[in-house]
């Protein structure tokens, strides 16, 4: 999520990590991270979420924050560890960044030995996450250039990963959040006059109305549609975008491997990927302002390493 002004996802929390073990498959590890200006805190924990102490204790936390992002994992490389939870957080120019990957690289090896950044797990999207980092670091190593450079040259770098195949993710500094879609991701802003929303996987309606201001706005992003009385807008294959203050403030598109747009068109073509497609948990945010944020689960995804959601 990334809005406009701090908000409490106790409440989607809860549902989120429900889906660790509980109501869904995906208990191999979660982990959720939460922006406080440049620096970031970070919860993450190799049990299920729907059984982890420190995931009950998250869900009493009541922290606010204008960007988060959370993962939960059903592995299938890298083993079940607390270095391939994600998401994952690095530092450069004086700012936590954090990241979550979506989808499979396979054979993706890039050489890392002589760089800043090197990955403690064993996962293909740590590996790229370094990458990212390094790139963005060798481009600008002096200071962090403003936002506009930043993306253009994020973009130079997510092209050339995606080349390698399936690349969704969630990238953040605390100062903006970047989407990344290879093959199914959507969005919604919600802005004032806000309504009332309801989950498509849960019976459950909020009346954000009561809760929020004018100046409350908030993007959310999830693989699916979370709810289905509003409207969701479907990221393009290979689209790029920089949300700020809970809104689109920048977008491009960088090239997708014509086999994966194949797939996507025609799913037959992937032999594995009836057994890929799985629901996934999705963490998002919809008003600002205490414990009333509406977020949960719901979301299909052919993947690879980690074939869950944000």
């Amino acid at each position: 999520m990334n809005c406009a002004e701090p908000t409490d996802v106790t409440f989607s929390f809860t549902g989120f990590a429900a889906r660790g073990g509980l109501t869904d498959h995906h208990k191999d590890g979660w982990g959720i991270a939460f922006f406080e200006d440049k620096a970031c805190r970070l919860f993450l924990d190799h049990q299920s979420s729907a059984t982890s102490p420190l995931a009950e204790m998250v869900k009493r936390y009541p922290i606010k924050s204008k960007n988060t992002i959370a993962h939960i994992r059903k592995a299938t490389q890298g083993a079940i560890l607390l270095e391939n939870s994600h998401p994952f957080m690095r530092e450069l120019w004086g700012r936590h960044w954090i990241f979550a990957h979506n989808g499979d690289l396979p054979g993706y090896a890039p050489t890392l030995e002589d760089g800043v950044y090197q990955p403690v797990g064993t996962t293909d999207s740590e590996r790229a996450f370094c990458v990212l980092m390094q790139g963005l670091r060798d481009t600008f190593p002096g200071a962090q250039p403003p936002l506009p450079e930043l993306f253009e040259r994020l973009a130079e770098l997510t092209e050339d990963i995606t080349s390698h195949g399936v690349f969704n993710f969630l990238l953040s500094n605390g100062q903006a959040l970047f989407a990344h879609c290879s093959t199914r991701l959507h969005y919604l802003v919600r802005r004032w006059p806000f309504s009332t929303a309801h989950l498509i996987d849960e019976d459950l309606s909020i009346d954000f109305a009561k809760y929020t201001t004018p100046e409350d706005r908030v993007a959310v992003i999830a693989t699916q549609p979370l709810t289905d009385d509003e409207v969701w807008t479907a990221f393009e294959p290979g689209q790029l975008v920089m949300f700020q203050c809970g809104d689109v403030a920048a977008s491009t598109r960088v090239k997708v491997p014509e086999i994966v747009l194949e797939k996507l068109r025609n799913p037959s073509l992937d032999p594995s990927a009836s057994q890929n497609c799985q629901r996934a948990a999705a963490v998002a945010a919809s008003t600002a302002l205490g414990d009333v944020t509406l977020a949960a689960a719901a979301a299909e995804v052919a993947a690879g390493d980690d074939p869950t959601d944000f």
